[in-house]
């Protein structure tokens, strides 16, 4: 049986062979022609057209030399204008949720949701209640992407709110970011929270005014207990397959042909697993276990584990969360909070989640094992603690091509570029911060001066460094072209542009979303690139981003997703 270095050298050489003046011409199963072809290879990076043969790359050209290639039975694409890219790579998101927040209550804010308001968060809760089978079914109520910035109230809903919508059902509600959540009185009480119980190591359960009593508002490790500990026993095991499947809707809905899960637990592996097994999976998913629930897991090392894929899933390595997150303010910072959160004083600038031992401990584990560490670090003093642990870490153990990833260095200094160039980090950016948060940012969490300088891609460049750029989905959907016009117009919502210096050019993010994130994830083989002997992952647009004025890019479609060779989207209507 052909490995898959050994199919991707194969295939180079009948395009090798093909181009020779006598040599037989290799008839392709699928051409596209008669658009824009951005191959993202430097070397060559337009084309006119592009031959596929057994789901890889067969050739890229003029249309001339591609319709040589036509045979009786070949597929004849006709772009009629659109570009032709490769498949966007997921460098940071979490697959397995985006299914689990389909099913919740939409509690977001515009552009994604309704949301404006306590009573209108309420209301949505009502709403759902009234049309999903999941109350009665799991026996509870379950919201996802509130965003305290964007209410009207400009803080996080309470017990007492959520009490007024059922005192039966347990409710928990999940901020926009993953990292926060409320309960009502019932979810509190079903998990014996009350004035009594301390606050978790890494986590805060925040208290009402003047007394001990939980608000019903958890951060961190406090809400990741509450999270799991509901949806975990209750909902994913019933649901997890089904989720899986329109989770890889949607990704592909956005051109994506490589998914991520950036922190999966036991259950979620199980899941994943099964889907493989049983041929579920049309995209290609990695996935990294969260370091502090790994224990002796087997699956590190069993056939998933490495690499190479299988059934189109593998476990790349682990994820470590250093600290939360900044709009909601529990990322940890070197410098307080511009506003602090209510209950902190003027000095409060976040926390840590993980004991530095505790982290040295996890990375050298890791690497080890040859196993890639996902580092979430949003605040600068988290960036920090993961430069020092790899740094000391690395010191006695051999040089290896580790690609330790940076996830979000939403606030990383131009020293600590320097010292991630240094110890071979890459950061990967958070680049749709400047659209979602760029003025919660500047007003409130960071200040005018520091929030100019939030996923500073500009300094990266300036270094000579790779970078990536993510959605974090189910933060904010897995919008491909969200995430390029962000990072090329860092324009926040209310329209004004933050941090000029850090735009980027459209070739630039294109990058950040192909070529160098199938880098990150070591496929840069394989995926990336338009180049012969590469798998067919590629997407359509219906327009070229890189000629378009840059304010349109967000207004861009995707057309079809092709993921080794096969359609797995294509859109409907003109």
């Amino acid at each position: 049986m052909y490995s898959r270095f050994s199919v991707a050298l194969a295939v180079v050489s009948l395009a090798v062979a093909g181009c020779g003046e006598d040599a037989p011409t290799i008839t392709a199963d699928a051409v596209y022609v008669n658009g824009t072809v951005i191959t993202m290879n430097d070397v060559a990076p337009r084309a006119e057209a592009v031959a596929v043969k057994d789901g890889r790359i067969l050739a890229v050209g003029t249309r001339a030399d591609i319709e040589a290639r036509v045979g009786e039975a070949t597929e004849v694409n006709d772009l009629a204008g659109a570009t032709l890219l490769p498949g966007f790579i997921d460098s940071h998101g979490h697959l397995s949720m985006v299914g689990m927040i389909a099913v919740a209550a939409n509690l977001g804010a515009p552009p994604d949701g309704a949301v404006r308001s306590i009573a209108d968060l309420q209301q949505e809760l009502r709403n759902w209640m009234a049309t999903s089978d999941i109350p009665a079914k799991y026996g509870l109520v379950i919201g996802w992407g509130y965003d305290e910035s964007q209410l009207a109230e400009q803080r996080h809903p309470t017990r007492d709110d959520l009490d007024a919508v059922s005192d039966t059902l347990p409710i928990y509600v999940v901020h926009q970011s993953g990292h926060l959540g409320a309960g009502n009185s019932v979810a509190l009480a079903q998990f014996g929270i009350d004035a009594t119980t301390p606050d978790p190591e890494g986590g805060v359960i925040r208290r009402r005014d003047g007394s001990d009593e939980p608000n019903g508002v958890f951060e961190e490790t406090a809400h990741n207990s509450m999270a799991f500990g509901l949806l975990t026993p209750n909902l994913i095991p019933g649901e997890g397959p089904a989720l899986i499947d329109a989770a890889q809707e949607l990704y592909a809905s956005f051109g994506y042909t490589t998914a991520q899960d950036g922190a999966v637990i036991p259950a979620n592996i199980d899941d994943y697993t099964a889907a493989a097994e049983a041929g579920r999976l049309k995209l290609d998913v990695v996935a990294y276990a969260v370091a502090q629930m790994l224990g002796d897991s087997a699956f590190m090392s069993g056939p998933y584990a490495g690499r190479d894929y299988r059934n189109r899933f593998r476990i790349g390595g682990i994820k470590l969360t250093l600290d939360g997150s900044p709009q909601g303010k529990t990322a940890w910072l070197s410098q307080p909070y511009f506003v602090p959160p209510p209950g902190q004083d003027a000095t409060y600038a976040g926390y840590p989640i993980i004991p530095d031992e505790a982290l040295r401990g996890y990375i050298g584990r890791a690497y080890d094992n040859g196993w890639q560490v996902l580092a979430h670090t949003n605040g600068d003093a988290a960036v920090e603690q993961l430069l020092d642990a790899v740094d000391d870490v690395s010191e006695g153990r051999e040089p290896a091509d580790r690609r330790t990833v940076s996830i979000h260095a939403q606030t990383a200094r131009a020293d600590q570029l320097d010292r991630m160039k240094a110890l071979g980090i890459l950061p990967s950016f958070f680049t749709a911060h400047t659209f979602y948060w760029g003025d919660w940012h500047r007003d409130s969490v960071l200040g005018p001066d520091r929030a100019e300088n939030i996923s500073p891609t500009g300094w990266a460049l300036e270094r000579g460094m790779r970078f990536t750029a993510h959605h974090d989905t189910p933060v904010i959907p897995p919008n491909s072209m969200r995430v390029l016009a962000s990072t090329v117009n860092r324009t926040t919502r209310s329209g004004r542009v933050i941090g000029a210096a850090h735009r980027v050019d459209p070739e630039i993010a294109l990058k950040a979303m192909t070529s160098w994130a199938a880098w990150q994830n070591f496929e840069e083989d394989d995926k990336g690139t338009i180049e012969a002997g590469k798998l067919a992952d590629l997407v359509v647009l219906s327009q070229d981003p890189t000629t378009v004025d840059p304010a349109a890019i967000g207004a861009i479609r995707v057309l079809e997703t092709i993921k080794e060779g096969r359609t797995v989207y294509r859109a409907e209507g003109p």
